[in-house]
């Protein structure tokens, strides 16, 4: 094994930077945050323009441009009714992407590369609050276990590149995201998108009722997307380890609650009712965030004021789907 000096090296601000998904939600905040920051020299690609499920492909493209850094934010996501209707597709994806983005950055001599998981990589049944050594610790949720195996093995294979080849590869674990450039999907988006969407919907249409999925209870914890890529940066310049490190908020609200909040945030005044015949997910998922606390970062985006803001993008893009 080798042994790898904990010592962290600020990227410079001239250096080569590739943002793997800067279309998405995270890799466009990711964009956003370094274009802020005064970073100059960023690589993106489109999917037209590099299929990263193309192991030759994915080849080429680092061994021409020789990223020093690499965001990897690139993923297929999608809430429990996309994750349950293509478990295959959902594993295959992510995982094929994610390793030949961190092997040909390993093999192309990548200074540094942050990989994005996903709070369901714990179990679900896991200690709450999740810290970050609850990993692999207990069964997962069923409902989008695919997903899950492939983000835990994409932050595997980058511990496993640090322990055998000295590799300063980190990983981030978000918790539930939400902000500008979300998918709003009526079937394949997460639940604070999906709700925005429905709201306003049965807002515009006069609607008596919304039904939503379930009965409520789960308690979920949400992080504005450019609160996330803040922390992104932040870590690329002032962590290194083979722990990941989650990104959340510490603070939780029920399914219930939360729904009466992006109601109120909308404008919509009919019913709320719930159909108790859907599945309701993992019961609480809430991250242990001391670990980026102790290293001197905040989230600064208050849940209100983010759905205010995701709201907006929404009204600005209101039939945005998959991308």
């Amino acid at each position: 094994m080798v042994q790898k000096e904990d010592i962290v090296i600020m990227m410079d601000k001239n250096a080569k930077i590739y943002v793997a998904g800067h279309r998405g939600m995270v890799g466009s905040a990711i964009l956003r945050e370094l274009n802020k920051q005064g970073y100059k020299n960023i690589v993106t690609k489109t999917h037209k323009e590099l299929d990263l499920c193309r192991q030759e492909d994915v080849e080429k493209f680092f061994a021409k441009e020789k990223p020093e850094y690499v965001f990897l934010a690139a993923a297929k996501v999608g809430g429990i009714a996309a994750n349950q209707g293509a478990l295959a597709d959902f594993m295959w994806f992510n995982m094929v992407l994610e390793m030949n983005v961190i092997n040909s950055a390993w093999k192309n001599g990548c200074k540094k590369l942050e990989f994005l998981g996903s709070s369901c990589i714990y179990p679900r049944m896991a200690p709450q609050p999740m810290a970050e050594s609850c990993l692999l610790e207990g069964a997962l949720e069923k409902t989008n276990e695919a997903y899950a195996l492939a983000k835990i093995s994409g932050l595997k294979y980058c511990e496993f590149l640090n322990r055998q080849y000295g590799t300063d590869y980190i990983s981030v674990m978000p918790t539930n995201l939400y902000g500008p450039n979300d998918n709003y999907h009526p079937e394949h988006s997460h639940v604070l998108p999906a709700l925005i969407r429905r709201f306003h919907e049965a807002k515009m249409d006069g609607a008596d009722e919304v039904v939503c999925w379930g009965d409520g209870s789960p308690l979920r914890e949400f992080l504005y997307v450019d609160d996330l890529a803040n922390l992104c940066v932040f870590l690329m310049n002032n962590y290194s380890g083979n722990e990941t490190v989650n990104a959340g908020t510490g603070k939780e609200i029920s399914i219930k609650e939360l729904a009466g909040l992006v109601a109120g945030v909308v404008g919509y005044k009919g019913k709320i009712a719930w159909d108790t015949s859907k599945p309701n997910g993992t019961p609480r998922k809430l991250l242990d965030t001391s670990k980026a606390e102790k290293l001197g970062w905040r989230y600064m985006t208050k849940l209100e004021d983010g759905i205010r803001l995701a709201y907006e993008d929404f009204l600005n893009n209101p039939v945005r789907a998959e991308r």
